[in-house]
């Protein structure tokens, strides 16, 4: 299992736009991709469970993989986020 931990720096926080790209790409791998806060985790692959988190700028998030390509999908989402978020 990979793991990565980010602290959202957008100021809208994850909105509709890029929780579309992050369900995009996660869905570009074999691996289970779970994002979340502490108190509930989502699958990457699923923006109304995104939407539902209501993440905001400066709040942490973590983003777990399990599967077979997990370390190309953790460093793939890790580029994203730092790009987009």
């Amino acid at each position: 299992m990979r793991t990565i931990v980010y602290t959202i720096k957008d100021e809208l926080g994850i909105h509709a736009r890029p929780a579309g790209l992050l369900t995009k790409l996660a869905k570009n791998f074999k691996s289970k991709a779970m994002i979340g806060k502490p108190e509930k985790m989502v699958e990457a692959s699923n923006i109304i469970g995104i939407m539902s988190l209501g993440i905001r700028q400066g709040e942490e998030i973590t983003v777990t993989f399990e599967g077979e390509d997990e370390a190309e999908a953790a460093a793939t989402m890790e580029e994203f986020l730092s790009d987009n978020l």
